[in-house]
């Protein structure tokens, strides 16, 4: 039971920024890694970065040194900047947390989606 509520996406023209936000809400562990994953039209959903409740980062290689992750645990939000955009950048970002509800168990919970369209 873990609500994701997405914003900032929007409209950039090649070589803009946007920063996106998360904000979740709900029954939240300790323990979780939030993130976002991006699906383009006619491909499947793939994975864009995450950060561990530790802070620890992963970045898909298409993005690196371009999009940065960042969380602040006490308000359980997650923020995207993202610099440099490109036009294959252009993609539903959806906000995703990952939850250990037990040692062996693992919640996931996907939020409806931002638009980020990125013109040439």
């Amino acid at each position: 039971q873990v609500q994701l509520v997405e914003s900032g996406g929007g409209l950039v023209q090649a070589g803009g920024s946007l920063r996106l936000s998360c904000a979740a809400s709900g029954s939240i562990s300790s323990l979780n890694v939030m993130g976002w994953y991006r699906q383009a039209p006619g491909k499947q959903r793939e994975l864009v970065a995450t950060i561990t409740s530790g802070g620890s980062t992963n970045y898909a290689d298409s993005v690196k040194g371009r999009f940065f992750i960042s969380r602040d645990n006490t308000k359980n939000t997650v923020d995207l900047q993202m610099n440099g955009l490109k036009p294959e950048d252009t993609a539903v970002y959806y906000c995703n947390i990952n939850v250990i509800v037990r040692q062996y168990s693992v919640n996931t919970y996907w939020g409806k989606g931002t638009l980020v369209t990125v013109s040439s």
